[in-house]
């Protein structure tokens, strides 16, 4: 049976668990009855069958043979009294084996089995279309009644049969206090279970009153002592995403006084800049207010074009797919050659040493060109004319790298491990630099899991920047 989840998922636990307990209960409540039904029935004929046994064994006893034939004498008595306690109609027959004698109800049903001799046999049959219980009983003529007889002796077949309405209307009577018995304790179930979920559950509702008094800039743990131990999981789950939540906001808080102030500095500057063209006389003069403030414009475009890049770094989802690691490589070298070639740079690229010269990358593609891309500016800005800057990625066991390494000054073990924070720059930074760059590729590295590391060239002076990730 396939449940419609979604309709079931707007009903209150509490519905939720009567919905999925009450089938399971009354089921259960159900097979108990019927095992009751079951064992009181066999009660009934265990009971029965021995005031049954009874009256077959004082018919024995009134069965004689001392006169050289058979005679019996009848206890009415004894049947007279089994005929009130069966609360019914009672049949007996005595027959020999030759057919000589036959006494009472001659068209009893048989017994379903042949008899042994001197071993009772109980059965169920029907008599004028009334449900009988019959007890039969083989003995040997001339013979005590319960020793057997010769294969050639003569014997008696002796039965009774009573009317089965007495064990009917006992075990109807069991059953029907059995199942008041069953549907009070039934309830009674159902009311206590009803009492302790509502006690149990008393705590989410304590909860969810909390969070919805908490004011919306209040993301501050909740208390998780007072609740239950399965509910903590739940809490800590909630104050973590929260938690999360608050570091997220506290960052986007930093970033915007950051951009602000960024901006600001920026505009200011170039506000200062067109004032002073306004009030220059001399047309060189003014001409180089001109260049200042083009140059000026260039580096707001750029923070401006960083700034959005951090922010999209820190919030944008990480869309992995496959992607060429040779392709990004040529895509960044292409798109900064011209940079390059303006000061003289020697500017190349070292594919992955695979077979086709082509490395398949899972990561996102588009944040790893922009992070590469900083890597990549930032190594042109520091590298001086007649410099070498290479650009090299390889697949590793655990992971992907990105590497740009540069024939610069280089930077100290101190000034490495500080450098990839906002608005850092290094000691011999480009007067248009606004130390975002680093921060932008670190950010981007630890979206994808990874890190970016600096570490000091293998020869000569430079600095070689690495952008790890790992395979998921």
């Amino acid at each position: 049976m396939a449940l419609r989840w979604t309709g079931v998922g707007r009903l209150r636990l509490w519905h939720l668990l009567a919905l999925l307990l009450l089938p399971v209960l009354a089921l259960v409540t159900g097979l108990g009855l019927w095992l009751t039904r079951h064992d009181a029935l066999e009660s009934a004929n265990a009971a029965y069958d021995r005031s049954l046994l009874g009256a077959l064994k004082a018919m024995d006893a009134s069965i004689s043979t001392a006169s050289g034939g058979l005679s019996i004498e009848l206890p009415y008595s004894v049947l007279e009294f089994f005929e009130l306690t069966a609360s019914g109609p009672v049949y007996f027959r005595v027959a020999s084996s030759d057919g000589l004698v036959e006494l009472g109800h001659a068209d009893l049903p048989p017994p379903p089995q042949p008899l042994a001799p001197g071993v009772p046999q109980f059965y169920d049959a029907t008599y004028f279309g009334e449900s009988v219980r019959l007890v039969a009983y083989r003995r040997a003529i001339g013979a005590p009644a319960a020793a057997p007889a010769p294969a050639d002796a003569g014997s008696a077949l002796v039965q009774v049969a009573e009317s089965t309405r007495s064990r009917q209307a006992f075990t109807r009577r069991f059953v029907q206090r059995a199942a008041l018995r069953d549907a009070l304790v039934l309830s009674l179930m159902v009311l206590g279970a009803a009492a302790t979920l509502a006690v149990a559950l008393r705590p989410l509702g304590r909860l969810a009153r909390d969070i919805q008094a908490r004011r919306p800039d209040d993301l501050t743990p909740m208390a998780s002592t007072p609740l239950p131990a399965d509910i903590r999981p739940l809490v800590e789950a909630v104050n973590q995403q929260m938690a999360r939540t608050q570091a997220l906001v506290a960052q986007q808080r930093q970033f915007l006084d950051d951009a602000s102030h960024q901006l600001r500095t920026h505009l200011t500057t170039l506000q200062m800049q067109i004032d002073y063209a306004r009030r220059e006389p001399d047309p060189a003069r003014v001409q180089d207010a001109l260049s200042a403030l083009a140059r000026e414009m260039a580096r707001a475009t750029r923070s401006t074009q960083q700034l959005l890049a951090l922010g999209r770094s820190d919030t944008a989802a990480v869309d992995c797919a496959p992607f060429d690691l040779a392709a990004l490589l040529r895509a960044v070298a292409l798109e900064l050659l011209p940079r390059a070639r303006a000061k003289q740079i020697d500017f190349g690229i070292q594919p992955p040493a695979t077979p086709q010269g082509t490395g398949l990358a899972l990561g996102d593609s588009g944040l790893l060109h922009e992070a590469l891309t900083n890597l990549v500016t930032n190594a042109i800005a520091y590298t001086p004319a007649q410099g070498t800057i290479t650009l090299s990625a390889a697949s590793e066991p655990q992971g992907w790298v990105l590497r740009v390494e540069d024939s610069g000054p280089g930077l100290s073990a101190e000034e490495r491990q500080a450098l990839g924070q906002r608005y850092r720059r290094g000691p011999q930074a480009a007067a248009g630099g606004s130390g975002l760059g680093l921060a932008i590729a670190r950010s981007i590295a630890e979206r994808h899991r990874g890190h970016l590391q600096l570490q000091a060239r293998a020869q000569g002076s430079g600095l070689l920047a690495l952008l790890w990730w790992p395979r998921p």
